[in-house]
């Protein structure tokens, strides 16, 4: 039976191994690659999903989210909605009721899409939910992560500009582990729950140095 904590300490993600996406990543751009891009993705069973939005640093200018990251175990893709919009493949992808989408904090990202254009959202999983169920109290996805599966991903580029005019190595890489993140903490949390787990509601204490 694994032991998972209420609150995690962050004080220990630092001595987690870091895990990040080592899969495939393409960059989509138009909507002709975004179809085939598609195409792909509809043929899979589960998808991580997320998005990017360019942060804003003036009261009241919000930008329209600028990236949406959808992953499958091997390749992420990431659609760049600042320049070609949410297409009607994408529409599709969204919509669709049978292929299951993992995300976390699912309301802010489907708000951020809906500005872009209405749809009516298919089948989606928020991972929020899932913890709530099992009485963890953290909800961000760098604890959530260090709970269940013991690793640390890094947030480095969170508020990076995701509508600069190509993302670099590290912009695509965080991206992409995020979303695919989802897929790895649902599959576990969801074992959890089958198998039995204990949880630890006090917060780990952090080994003593010694003198």
């Amino acid at each position: 039976m694994k032991t998972i904590f209420e609150q995690y300490d962050k004080s220990l993600l630092a001595g987690l191994p870091r895990v990040m996406f080592q899969g495939r990543i393409e960059v989509v751009t138009d909507e002709d690659r975004a179809r085939q891009a598609v195409g792909y993705l509809m043929s899979q069973s589960l998808l991580g999903f997320d998005t990017e939005t360019r942060p804003s640093f003036r009261r009241g200018m919000l930008h329209k989210v600028a990236l949406l990251q959808v992953s499958s175990d091997d390749i992420c893709f990431l659609f760049r909605l600042n320049l070609m919009g949410l297409p009607p493949c994408l529409i599709e992808l969204l919509s669709d009721g049978k292929i299951t989408k993992v995300g976390l904090s699912l309301h802010d990202d489907m708000h951020g899409l809906l500005a872009r254009r209405e749809f009516c959202p298919g089948t989606f999983i928020d991972l929020q939910n899932i913890a709530s169920r099992m009485g963890i109290a953290d909800m961000g996805l760098q604890k959530l992560f260090a709970n269940i599966l013991g690793g640390r991903i890094a947030k480095s580029q969170q508020l990076s500009n995701w509508e600069a005019e190509s993302l670099t190595e590290a912009q695509q890489r965080y991206a992409a582990t995020d979303a695919w993140a989802c897929i790895q903490l649902y599959r576990e949390m969801t074992r959890l729950q089958q198998d039995g787990y204990k949880l630890e509601v006090a917060k780990p204490a952090e080994t003593p140095r010694e003198e």
